[in-house]
């Protein structure tokens, strides 16, 4: 499942980047929200969000970790 947030900065949420973001800002940020999370890019906050569901957010952190 995916969702489009229109205008990410005014969702309310409380975004954040990873401890593991080198600062050069080529990051994604990630908010908490029940059953499922929203990403977006972090040098566009206002841009397009896409919400994954827990499997799919596991998925791409394990193929991440495998691939670094």
């Amino acid at each position: 499942m995916t969702q489009h947030y229109p205008n990410a900065a005014n969702t309310g949420l409380d975004w954040f980047k990873s401890s593991y973001s080198s600062g050069d800002q080529s990051c994604v940020e990630v908010a908490r929200v029940l059953g499922t999370v929203p990403v977006r890019d972090s040098k566009n906050p206002h841009g397009p969000t896409l919400t994954l569901t827990l499997t799919a957010w596991t998925a791409f952190i394990t193929h991440t970790k495998t691939q670094a």
